[in-house]
């Protein structure tokens, strides 16, 4: 808890940050993954493993991921690894605790003033 407010939880800071991105122009969406049981042992995975929680493609083309953690999530091993090939590949990725984390990334990377 800092300044009296409670910490968000991650789908508000999903919601806040998807929010904050629409108001700065970026085409961004919600990047949803996972598995759903098939019958007694089976599953079907959607999306990629590890994958951001926000995707989006930044002005002039580059690639925008944004993995969304509560104040005291943890990036899983899968989640790491794909911010880290985002970044290998020209991409800007950012793990955000809340919107204000994407517009200091945005600010450093001269998207906004």
């Amino acid at each position: 808890m800092k300044n009296g407010t409670l910490p968000l939880p991650e789908n508000e800071v999903k919601r806040t940050c998807l929010e904050y991105l629409s108001v700065q122009g970026i085409y961004a969406w919600i990047n949803n993954t996972g598995a759903l049981p098939v019958g007694d042992k089976r599953f079907i995975r959607f999306g990629h493993r590890g994958s951001a929680d926000i995707i989006g493609i930044l002005p002039g083309g580059r690639f925008l991921a944004v993995e969304c953690k509560s104040s005291t999530g943890r990036l899983s091993e899968a989640q790491a690894e794909f911010l880290d090939a985002v970044r290998a590949n020209g991409g800007l990725a950012v793990v955000a605790r809340s919107h204000q984390d994407i517009a200091s990334a945005l600010r450093t990377e001269g998207y906004i003033a």
